[in-house]
């Protein structure tokens, strides 16, 4: 099984480049690193070529032009440029755990997509937030993390297989290519910041057959907070998703097709 790693990022290249500190950290490295570059600019180019410089890992940079929040539209020219078999996703502003990679390849399984947890990093602790020196369990007794349930690595992780809608997040989530092939890929028409693109396809792969392996206690990533963005188009989003419930609708219309070879 080939492995990639994808990173959606716009813009936030300090806190991006504490993400690639726990990306260089991994236990088990993935077999490629590729980056969803929703429009970033030259500082954020420029970090991704030196983090290139220093990774035994085959890295790639795809880009598109700043033309607003556009994240399914990167998302699918990033999976289209990629051939490998299995899709693991994060953001730009999520540090792994240094089993993350490791934790998501044990638990690929045919017929099932994975859904991973996050904790929070409180937004004034970002600066000192360092992958692989802070101690987890001290900051979350001092309420510097919260989700404690969700930030702390156990030798034996929870996996409930469901197909609920609670809890998808795109910042932590794993396909295997040919099943997001099957969906079309993200929903395209969806636009701006807000609930809607990750439950979308999460909920178009339950009605495909593929139920979700939900863990807590692996796969953990470390959310960095920053200020909320704006929500305006929370309530068009939610309108598609429901719909999209409704029909028990599998395939996109607008998606991953127009992007492929």
């Amino acid at each position: 099984m080939k492995l990639s790693l994808i990173i959606s990022t716009y813009n936030q290249a300090a806190v991006l480049e504490k993400v690639l500190h726990g990306v260089a950290q991994q236990q088990r490295q993935p077999d490629e690193i590729m980056f969803a570059d929703d429009g970033s600019t030259e500082t954020t180019r420029r970090l991704i070529e030196q983090f290139t410089s220093h990774s035994s890992t085959p890295v790639r940079h795809v880009w598109h032009k700043d033309e607003g929040f556009r994240k399914t539209i990167i998302l699918n020219k990033t999976i289209a440029a990629t051939q490998s078999d299995y899709l693991v996703f994060t953001d730009g502003d999520c540090v792994p755990h240094k089993h993350f990679v490791a934790d998501h390849a044990a638990l690929a399984e045919p017929g099932y997509w994975v859904q991973g947890r996050r904790c929070f990093v409180q937004e004034r602790f970002v600066p000192k937030f360092v992958s692989g020196r802070t101690s987890v369990f001290l900051w979350i007794l001092a309420g510097r993390i919260t989700g404690a349930a969700k930030g702390l690595r156990s030798p034996f992780p929870i996996i409930r297989r469901n197909t609920h809608q609670r809890g998808i997040i795109g910042c932590n989530m794993a396909f295997w290519r040919d099943d997001l092939m099957a969906v079309n890929g993200f929903d395209e028409t969806y636009s701006g910041w807000g609930v809607g693109e990750d439950s979308d396809i999460g909920t178009r792969l339950y009605h495909l057959g593929r139920p979700r392996k939900f863990v807590h206690g692996h796969a953990i990533t470390f959310h960095l907070d920053h200020p909320m963005t704006t929500r305006e188009h929370h309530a068009a989003s939610l309108s598609r998703l429901n719909e999209v419930i409704r029909t028990g609708k599998i395939r996109c219309e607008r998606g991953l097709n127009q992007h492929l070879p």
